[in-house]
């Protein structure tokens, strides 16, 4: 048991602390139902560490977070552009996919060029848990904690902005800054987990866990609350069957996410759910 905890106290804190930022972003994404935007976000931030690689730049480097960062908002405007309250052309979910398809490839052929290639395109897919560092989850938390505290004070304006835009009675330009903030903290979160968890279970946090509370409640309030919880007992228990089978750590708890699931789908059925809401926002405080 003790040797267990030395190896994954570190995991277990930085899965507890960190993905709870991702569960209330999920809510977002699922309502706007742009459900691989985080994907496509965190192959593009995948894509910027790549490019500072070919530099020259090791991933741990601060200036390849940099290139992460500055990538990943580019993207956020990409994705603040192509939403539209009309009927488009094309649907912004077919353009998400694109982004995330390209970045891929071009991440792909980038590391072609590295000597460490194939590790580091299985890194940047299942990230490196049991390395994460104490300063590491410290300054994430930190980070997330800052985000946090600026949605809760905009809580009603991005509320707004995914839940019922009609009622905002901004000029399009001001819906499309306040849409680039949202994308650009969704941005900041994404680099950060990146190089924590990988790309999947940044995806997993984020669209799992509100997926299970939408099977579970219809309000807001319950849908987060069973979001961390099935985000916090999916952790522990693939932390442990890691350990116990000695299978990749990020890899073991996007399986305990879906069997979260599953459980969650199921338990849905035999759950007599009160009537949606005609007023999205009035149970949000």
């Amino acid at each position: 048991m003790r040797e267990m905890l030395e190896i994954m106290l570190r995991p277990l804190v930085a899965c507890l602390v960190l993905p709870g930022i991702l569960v209330y972003y999920g809510l977002h994404i699922v309502k706007r139902e742009v459900i691989f935007v985080d994907l496509a976000l965190a192959q593009v931030a995948a894509l910027g560490t790549c490019v500072a690689m070919l530099l020259g730049h090791e991933p741990d480097d601060p200036r390849a977070y940099g290139y992460s960062l500055a990538f990943t908002l580019i993207g956020a405007l990409i994705f603040t552009f192509t939403r539209s309250s009309r009927p488009a052309r094309a649907p912004q979910e077919a353009l998400i996919g694109i982004v995330y398809v390209v970045s891929a490839a071009a991440a792909i052929l980038l590391l072609s060029y590295s000597p460490h290639g194939k590790e580091e395109l299985q890194k940047t897919l299942v990230g490196d848990l049991l390395t994460v560092s104490w300063s590491g989850i410290g300054k994430t938390a930190a980070l997330f904690a800052v985000i946090g505290v600026v949605h809760f004070l905009f809580r009603r304006r991005f509320l707004a902005l995914s839940f019922a835009p009609e009622q905002l009675k901004l000029s399009p330009w001001a819906l499309r800054g306040w849409d680039f903030l949202f994308y650009a903290l969704f941005g900041l979160v994404v680099t950060s987990f990146v190089r924590v968890g990988g790309v999947l279970l940044v995806f997993s946090y984020l669209i799992v866990p509100a997926v299970c509370g939408a099977y579970l409640t219809r309000t807001w309030a319950g849908r987060l609350v069973w979001g961390w919880g099935v985000a916090t007992l999916a952790s522990v228990g693939g932390l442990y069957a890691s350990y116990a089978l000695d299978v990749p750590t990020g890899a073991a708890i996007v399986c305990a996410l879906g069997v979260a699931l599953i459980l969650s789908a199921v338990a849905g059925r035999f759950r007599a759910l009160p009537p949606a809401s005609e007023k999205p926002l009035s149970d949000t405080g």
